[in-house]
């Protein structure tokens, strides 16, 4: 690999020595020798973040129009839900395998290939037939099939071209396109059923996006070599090659990671649930406050997607700005802010998601208020969870590491848990009489489970932050392989200039 180094040649020290007297090793090629223009950077992380927005409208699109779906292809609750597991679990099984690919191999080129295969799946699946439903479902497996090449890799190309602050700074306003995607999803697929009386053309909209999308990547996104962005004694490709198992092992060791990993894994969880389940919630709650006529046929008319949307955009979007500026400022007084601040806005989104459950009944408006602040405590967290996994991974296994934990969040997490919602909510309804109050009630209990899940993930998060100093210190070792067992002081690293910030790719020298 260009750039690379022998396997016999130790890499240079942090001050930079040679590898000593009568070693003949070729002069190692760091990241600076890597330079792009600064507006070059950031025109590549706007494009990444317009295809983000566009990648998350796609994880809930469906939602926004499940009613009609489930008229036309009579699908029930925990059918329904069984789309969304489709989709999450195609995209957990194929993220190791572009993680995989991501760290070996050229980054726009695995992206472009998502772009493709999940935006000719979501056109294709606007023209099945009612009689072929489980071709509906395939389709949406194929789309989560592509929306993994993005969601792993990504974050990593933004980690190579940006450091520190900058990187903190930047993760947010990517990271933000997930409730704003989120919610322009809602709004995008009962907007346009609503003006043209037919879902289909909601899924026919995306891929014009797309298309454009694919282009801004092709000509606007470098591929920048690993760790181009931290000047580390590291070759511009990221040191000696490991293999995937080692990869692994050493994530399994770095419990900064792991702890972590399990904390998205709750909030996966809970936003899987509500994503696809909240807009029936509260459709179904407005009937039985009077408010709307049940739907019995197709196009429903359904009011709070356009609103839950519009709450989702609004929450993301502070929430995202609140906590990624919050671990910017009190990380340098506090080196564990970034955990802590994780754990403390997940204890406090259990409180106020069982508020919005148990109150809805009785007052829709208090329903939405907190439903609105559950939302934006656990939008605080996206961006800063990525920095985590960037600051506590070696550069050479980003790629791995992000694939990882996409994998293990979505198996215990929003994979099962529509699907989950789902089937207990027809098990309730099938033991009470049928009637619309008890289909609320039934959804309203199933959903109760997600306030103690979100709960453990705040504790997840605190175990983190036991771990987060040590782990960070390890991960800026100035060596290629997996660093060792043996503790590195910080406050060492920080004299030799490791942990100081050290130069980007998008400065110039």
């Amino acid at each position: 690999m260009a750039g690379g180094m022998s396997a016999e040649c130790p890499e240079p020290g942090p001050q930079g020595q040679s590898p000593g007297p009568g070693r003949q090793c070729p002069p190692p090629i760091t990241p600076a020798s890597w330079s792009l223009p600064r507006w070059r950077a950031y025109v590549a992380a706007a494009v990444l973040c317009y295809i983000n927005l566009l990648n998350y409208m796609n994880w809930f699109i469906i939602a926004g129009v499940l009613l009609d779906i489930q008229e036309v292809f009579q699908i029930s609750d925990n059918h329904a839900g069984l789309l969304q597991t489709v989709f999450v679990s195609c995209l957990l099984l194929s993220a190791p395998v572009f993680g995989y690919l991501g760290d070996r191999h050229s980054r726009k080129a695995t992206m472009s290939f998502g772009i493709l295969l999940w935006s000719g799946a979501g056109l294709s699946s606007s023209f099945i037939s009612p009689r072929y439903s489980w071709l509906f479902f395939l389709s949406r497996g194929i789309v989560g099939t592509g929306s993994a090449s993005y969601s792993t890799i990504a974050p990593t190309v933004l980690g190579d071209l940006f450091v520190r602050d900058k990187r903190t700074r930047v993760l947010a306003v990517f990271y933000i396109f997930i409730p704003v995607g989120s919610g322009l999803g809602y709004v995008l697929g009962s907007a346009v059923t609503m003006l043209t009386g037919n879902w289909r053309w909601a899924l026919r909209i995306m891929p014009c996006l797309e298309a454009m999308a694919l282009i801004l990547l092709i000509l606007l996104v470098p591929d920048p070599p690993r760790r181009a962005a931290e000047a580390q004694g590291e070759g511009a490709t990221g040191g000696s090659r490991s293999s995937w198992c080692e990869d692994i092992r050493y994530l399994g060791k770095n419990w900064s990671f792991v702890w972590s990993t399990l904390g998205v894994t709750a909030m996966a969880f809970v936003t899987g649930a509500l994503g696809f389940w909240a807009p029936k919630f509260l459709f179904e709650a407005r009937v039985v406050h009077g408010l709307q006529p049940p739907c019995f046929q197709e196009p429903c008319s359904n009011p709070d997607s356009l609103i839950f949307g519009s709450l989702t955009i609004m929450t993301g979007i502070i929430g995202v700005i609140l906590g990624a500026e919050a671990a910017r400022r009190y990380k340098k007084v506090i080196p564990r802010a970034e955990p802590l601040i994780c754990a403390s806005s997940l204890l406090a989104t259990a409180p106020c998601l069982y508020l919005a459950l148990v109150l809805a009944p009785n007052t829709l408006l208090a329903s939405y208020v907190f439903l609105g602040l559950g939302e934006l405590l656990l939008s605080c967290n996206w961006a800063v969870v990525a920095d985590i996994l960037l600051s506590v991974v070696v550069p050479r296994c980003r790629g791995t590491a992000e694939a990882l934990q996409i994998t293990v969040g979505h198996i215990l997490g929003d994979a099962g848990s529509p699907y989950l919602t789902g089937l207990i909510s027809s098990v309730l309804r099938a033991r009470r009489p049928d009637s619309y109050l008890q289909r609320f009630l039934s959804l309203q209990q199933s959903f109760l489970c997600c306030a103690f899940v979100i709960a453990l993930g705040g504790g997840c998060f605190l175990l983190t932050a036991l771990y987060l100093e040590r782990d960070e210190a390890r991960a800026w070792q100035p060596v290629t392989g997996t660093p060792d067992s043996k503790d590195v002081d910080s406050n060492d690293l920080e004299r030799q200039g490791l942990l100081s910030g050290s130069g980007a790719s998008t400065e110039e020298p």
